[in-house]
C-alpha cells in the first residue's frame, strides 16, 4: 500500500502550497497535527522562495512518523552536488523518512527539454562521490512525469513517479509504462463547495496556470482534451475532471478511482483555502473518511 522502495506512505497523503504563506510555528503545529490523525505523507513544491530541502529538513524535524516529500525539488535552482548532500544528510538524519522528488519545474528554457535537462541532472547525481558519511538508509528519488518519456525515465532511473494534474485515465495509462513495481502517486485537487457555479469559479482560478504552459496543455491533450475544453478557463468537464467537488462523500468516491486505477499512492490537494489560512479543517474529515485507523474506529 503506497509504498517507495518499502517506504510505506499510506494510500492517501497530503498535498499543499499553504506552507509558503504560514510561519515556521504555525507549520510545525499543522504538521504534528497531520502526524497525531494518521497521515503518513506530506507533500510540498518548491516555488515562491521557501528551499526545498531545508523546508524538508524542517518539517522532519518536527515530526517523528511523518514522511515528508519533495514534490518537486526543482532542478534548477541547486547543483546536483548539493542536492545530492543534502538528500543524503537527510536520509542519515531522518532515516526512512524523506523522499526527493525531483522535477523540471514546468518552466519552458528555450533550447532545453526536460528530458534533456532531467537525464543530465541524474547523470551527474549518480556520478557523484563525496567524503560525507553514507546513511544507513538509502535516497529515495522519484520524478515529476506525466508524458511517456519521462514516465520511463522515472520508472529506470528512480523508484517511480509522481503525476500531477491528471486523471484516472492517465493513472491507467501511467501505470502500464511503469509497470507493476514502479512506484505510481498523483495529486489531485479536492474542493469543498457544493455548488456547481462557485466551485467551478473556485476550480478555475485554481486551473488556469496550468492551462498557460505548454507541457501541461500537451497533456491534456493527450489525454483527449479538444481545443474547447481547454480554452476561455477550461469546459465544465475540464473542471470537473481535474477539481474534484463537492460534499465529503463524492470526492472520497472520487478519490478512490485512482487506487483502482492503478495507482500506489494519492496525495490530496485541498484548495479555496485563502493564503496565510489553514486547510486543516478538511484534512480532518478526509483523514476521518480515507485514513484506515480512522475508518476502522467508525464502524
Amino acid at each position: 500500500m503506497g509504498s517507495i522502495d518499502g517506504l510505506d506512505l499510506g494510500r492517501f497523503g497530503i498535498y499543499t502550497f499553504d506552507f509558503e504563506f504560514q510561519p515556521a510555528a504555525q507549520m510545525r503545529e499543522s504538521i504534528l497535527e497531520l502526524e497525531e490523525q494518521g497521515w503518513r505523507a506530506f507533500w510540498f513544491p518548491e516555488l515562491l522562495g521557501r528551499e526545498a530541502l531545508t523546508h524538508a529538513g524542517y518539517l522532519l524535524s518536527c515530526t517523528e512518523r511523518m514522511h515528508v516529500i519533495n514534490a518537486i525539488a526543482q532542478i534548477w535552482p541547486r547543483g546536483a552536488q548539493w542536492t545530492y548532500g543534502a538528500s543524503l544528510l537527510l536520509a542519515d538524519a531522518y532515516p526512512h523518512r524523506h523522499v526527493l522528488g525531483l522535477g523540471f519545474g514546468g518552466y519552458d528554457k528555450p533550447g532545453i527539454t526536460p528530458m534533456t535537462a532531467m537525464i543530465k541532472y541524474l547523470d551527474e547525481l549518480d556520478a557523484l562521490k563525496t567524503p560525507n558519511p553514507a546513511p544507513k538508509a538509502p535516497i529515495r528519488r522519484i520524478l515529476a512525469a506525466y508524458g511517456p518519456k519521462m514516465l520511463e525515465l522515472a520508472r529506470d532511473r528512480s523508484a517511480g513517479a509522481l503525476c500531477y494534474k491528471v486523471t484516472p485515465a492517465h493513472a491507467a495509462q501511467a501505470r502500464e509504462i511503469l509497470g507493476p513495481d514502479a512506484f505510481l502517486g498523483v495529486e489531485h485537487a479536492v474542493l469543498f463547495e457544493s455548488n456547481p457555479d462557485k466551485a467551478r469559479a473556485i476550480a478555475r482560478e485554481h486551473l488556469d496556470i496550468y492551462l498557460n504552459g505548454k507541457f501541461n496543455i500537451a497533456k491534456f491533450r493527450r489525454l483527449g482534451y479538444s481545443e474547447e475544453d481547454i480554452t476561455d478557463g477550461g469546459s465544465d468537464r475540464f473542471v470537473d475532471d481535474f477539481v474534484f467537488w463537492g460534499d465529503l462523500d463524492t470526492i472520497v468516491e472520487k478519490l478512490h478511482a485512482y487506487v483502482e486505477a492503478g495507482a500506489d499512492h494519492v496525495t490530496i490537494q485541498v484548495i479555496g483555502i485563502d493564503p496565510g489560512q489553514s486547510a486543516m479543517p478538511c484534512w480532518r474529515m478526509l483523514g476521518d473518511a480515507l485514513l484506515p485507523q480512522n475508518a476502522m474506529r467508525a464502524l
